[in-house]
């Protein structure tokens, strides 16, 4: 498999992680949305896209929320830069 195929089945795998916790998320199963929003963090940190970093971290943060779990919530909001550290490094 060439470099070029893998980039493109990483940007496939992680685009199928957010389209499956999209939808967890909007039917409210939000451990399931968590698992796959989890998922997507961790390939937007490994290829170093800051952006995403804190567009997963934001949708982790929400549904820590309504989950009720508000520290976990923070700690990704702060993650994302919406706290009081930076974004990254």
């Amino acid at each position: 498999m060439s470099a070029a195929s893998t980039v493109q089945s990483d940007i496939v795998s992680l685009r199928m992680s957010h389209c499956r916790a999209e939808h967890a998320a909007g039917s409210a199963q939000y451990h399931l949305a968590v698992l796959h929003y989890r998922t997507c963090l961790e390939a937007a940190e490994r290829r170093e896209d800051c952006r995403a970093v804190e567009f997963f971290a934001l949708k982790l943060a929400g549904c820590y929320e309504r989950m009720g779990l508000t520290q976990k919530a923070a700690s990704f909001r702060a993650l994302a830069g919406s706290g009081e550290g930076p974004l990254i490094g």
